[in-house]
């Protein structure tokens, strides 16, 4: 439930308020609005409490939450989220492109491509150090190695890095490392994993489970945020259907149905959701006009070369035509995409 406080309330008054919802065994997430304040009150069924504070001084009144999700939802924070990533916004008007090879191979091969795809317009740069695959025998990642390589990249583009972590005992090393972990789609319900990104305070970009209904995502977000990290960024990649002729099948419904029922912000996978190159620019462009605020793809210089994913990789050049159109159609749904930092050296 939330609590509303009145316009007039104190800061005493939201402190005994605070302090008798924790005296009764429940959790607060206190957001401070331009005029009031408002107490989300979270546990085992808090709305049975109600009634012990609707006399409080400075409580205005006692707003159930409906939605299984509470921290998640729009109910309980009104506004769209956002929040900079090493200085790039996510959640506002601009328009955030995350860009990178599937894995990290080399770092020669990750520099070229880091610096191409900052020069075509990226804000940040994706790789994976350790990748989660299907057969034990495809290539799993370098490890640290790629993380230390992705490091360097970072320092010599300025882009910051956003990497993927597959177990919680992972999570202090990224951290070292990366700027924005990635939750993959097969560790969506991972919970140890989603309590560890929760408690280490990063931004994280959990994508959405291969079979999971939009209410399982938001559940899976309500598990970082109880941790008190707000920096959560939804992420569209694509689910498993009957249909064969792409790898996954984009359910581009999701993205206005998340900006409708959560605050926090929305990407689109359109390299994961298609499978192919051939269809990521449209399934791109799909995603801005349907209100995403950023999309992560994935592009190689040799995309036939690539030790993962090579077949859905935008060569740079095409990566380069899809962040130009991405331009046009975000400033007709009245949004921009903002200009790339700068390389540093």
């Amino acid at each position: 439930m939330m609590i509303i406080m009145k316009v007039e309330a104190t800061d005493k008054q939201v402190e005994a308020v605070v302090e008798k919802v924790h005296a009764l065994g429940f959790e607060t997430h206190t957001s401070q609005g331009e005029e009031r304040s408002i107490i989300g009150v979270v546990g085992n069924n808090p709305i049975t409490a109600q009634h012990q504070f609707v006399r409080m001084l400075g409580v205005d009144r006692i707003v159930p939450i409906s939605r299984p999700y509470k921290l998640a939802s729009r109910e309980f924070i009104k506004e769209d989220s956002t929040f900079p990533i090493d200085g790039v916004e996510i959640g506002g008007k601009g328009i955030l492109i995350i860009a990178g090879p599937c894995a990290v191979e080399d770092r020669s091969l990750l520099l070229e491509n880091a610096l191409a795809v900052q020069e075509a317009g990226a804000h940040a740069l994706r790789g994976g150090a350790f990748k989660p695959r299907s057969s034990p025998y495809a290539f799993q990642g370098l490890g640290e190695k790629g993380l230390e390589m992705l490091a360097e990249v970072r320092e010599i583009t300025g882009m910051p890095v956003v990497t993927e972590a597959m177990s919680a005992d992972q999570v202090p090393l990224i951290t070292k490392y990366a700027d924005m972990i990635q939750i993959g789609a097969r560790n969506m319900q991972n919970f140890n994993l989603l309590n560890a990104v929760g408690e280490s305070q990063h931004p994280v970009l959990l994508k959405r489970g291969l079979a999971s209904t939009i209410e399982d995502l938001l559940m899976a977000a309500e598990y970082v945020l109880s941790h008190g990290n707000r920096r959560v960024v939804l992420c569209e990649r694509g689910i498993r259907t009957f249909e064969t002729s792409t790898r996954n099948t984009t359910d581009i419904n999701a993205i206005p149905v998340l900006k409708a029922q959560t605050h926090l912000p929305v990407v689109l996978d359109p390299s994961h959701s298609t499978g192919h190159w051939q269809y990521v620019t449209a399934i791109a462009r799909a995603a801005i006009a349907a209100g995403a605020d950023g999309l992560i793809i994935e592009v190689h210089p040799k995309p036939d070369e690539a030790l993962s994913d090579g077949v859905q990789s935008l060569k740079p050049e095409r990566f380069a035509e899809l962040v130009r159109q991405i331009r046009g159609i975000a400033e007709a749904v009245d949004r921009y995409v903002p200009p790339s930092k700068v390389t540093k050296k």
